[in-house]
């Protein structure tokens, strides 16, 4: 299956501000279907937050979210994959490292994020019509 990750990627990206709190880093992120933002220092992406972070690093460890800042449980460093790479590559990635999200960046520029839906989804439909093709060709009985 070929396919590079800029075709299939997600080109609008949520962002955050490392210093914020969670409290409103929640509200922001609960206002995207997305469910992650990119967190920047000095607009520079430095890691990335999910709703995982959320529960694993304040909820879990009862931290209050309004003296939290979003850098105490950012994922970081930031992992990434190249707009001109296959979607192959993006999903060994993604295996590699335990993420289901990955921002799409060239030269520290964040293009966009392509999410293991966004390979699911395309993989699907790529056995499903894989699947028609295949019939077509058995003689029928």
């Amino acid at each position: 299956m070929k396919g590079a990750v800029k075709d299939y990627m997600t080109t609008e990206i949520a962002t955050i501000d490392a210093e914020v709190d969670i409290c409103t880093a929640a509200v922001k992120m609960a206002a995207t279907p997305r469910g992650y933002l990119i967190v920047l220092e000095k607009d520079f992406p430095v890691g990335i937050v999910t709703e995982r972070n959320f529960v694993n690093e304040v909820l879990a460890k009862k931290r209050d979210p309004l003296r939290t800042k979003v850098k105490q449980i950012m994922s970081s460093p930031l992992i990434t994959v190249d707009p001109d790479e296959q979607l192959t590559t993006a999903a060994d990635i993604m295996k590699k490292n335990g993420v289901r999200k990955l921002p799409v960046s060239k030269d520290g520029i964040l293009y966009g994020m392509i999410t293991t839906r966004d390979i699911t989804d395309e993989f699907s439909d790529y056995v499903d019509n894989s699947i028609r093709d295949v019939l077509r060709y058995i003689p029928m009985l």
